[in-house]
């Protein structure tokens, strides 16, 4: 017999974009979406999502492929070191991986696996969350375009963590048209309080907002390689409308994240809400162009 909510979700994946995006608008920011003269930073994500779909996009947010793009435009010293690629979970030969180690699928956000111990490491619960993942169409969740033809695929990558023995801050770039306006820290990921997220302008003064998660009340150092990841982001957001770009910094040594076009598929709230217009007014559409 198929489940409920199996049929439930083919029939939301039915929805044409415009609608769904609508739907999920109103519900998540608790306004209607305004796609022919958007202002807002949510709203013009909303609108790049249909009307942006440069191919290569594809590529640039698959977390395999994107790092020729890396090597090439900042050079592969930028990388975290990759220790394998596989097709399926079973190819994965773990006698040949380290102790600890980060798997993730390429295709999509949360799909990932830390293991700091591989004697402690639960195989068979790795297994199942990395196959639910392969099997997931991430575009259907927030109708992110880029994400809807890229391979689902496994890379293992070198596990590392930042001066505090713990974790690795993400430090994350928002680029405008190619240039940095402001950016922001992910931090305390592991805590019991939860996530924190701190934003910060272009002299490193922290900004008095908040997008969706609290910030962490704190202001933390600024970055050994602030200027370098400036200059890296705004090389590789050249020409793109907006993206969010996201590095590391360990033992200070720099180390690209990922790429974003869509940061919380943008459906998360500004507190207080004026900003939302602030960052969208920052944001210059192309022409629009059908599929």
């Amino acid at each position: 017999m198929i489940k409920n909510d199996t049929i439930k979700n083919k029939l939301i994946n039915m929805l044409p974009d415009i609608l769904y995006l609508e739907l999920m608008f109103y519900h998540r920011i608790k306004s209607k979406l305004n796609l022919k003269n958007p202002r807002s930073f949510n709203e013009k994500l909303q609108w790049l999502k249909l009307y942006d779909r440069n191919p290569v996009y594809t590529n640039l947010v698959d977390k395999y492929e994107v790092r020729k793009y890396i090597s090439k435009t900042i050079g592969e010293e930028y990388l975290i070191p990759l220790i394998g690629v596989w097709d399926k979970f079973d190819a994965i030969d773990f006698s040949k991986l380290p102790n600890h180690f980060v798997l993730k699928c390429t295709h999509d956000s949360g799909g990932i696996i830390i293991c700091k111990d591989k004697s402690k490491l639960d195989i068979e619960a790795a297994k199942k969350k990395i196959n639910k993942s392969l099997k997931r169409n991430y575009y259907y969740l927030g109708r992110e375009w880029p994400y809807k033809n890229v391979k689902p695929r496994i890379i293992c990558e070198k596990y590392m963590v930042d001066e505090s023995g713990i974790e690795l801050k993400d430090y994350k770039f928002m680029c405008f048209n190619g240039k940095v306006r402001c950016s922001f820290v992910c931090l305390n990921r592991n805590s019991q309080s939860g996530l924190n997220v701190d934003f910060y302008d272009m002299d490193w003064n922290p900004m008095s907002f908040e997008r969706h998660y609290p910030s962490s009340g704190t202001t933390i150092p600024r970055p050994i390689n602030f200027d370098k990841m400036i200059d890296f982001a705004e090389k590789l957001s050249k020409n793109i409308p907006f993206v969010r770009v996201d590095f590391y910094e360990t033992n200070g040594h720099l180390y690209f994240g990922e790429l974003t076009f869509h940061p919380g598929s943008g459906f998360e709230e500004f507190t207080p809400e004026l900003y939302d217009y602030l960052l969208g007014s920052w944001i210059k559409l192309p022409s629009k162009v059908k599929d």
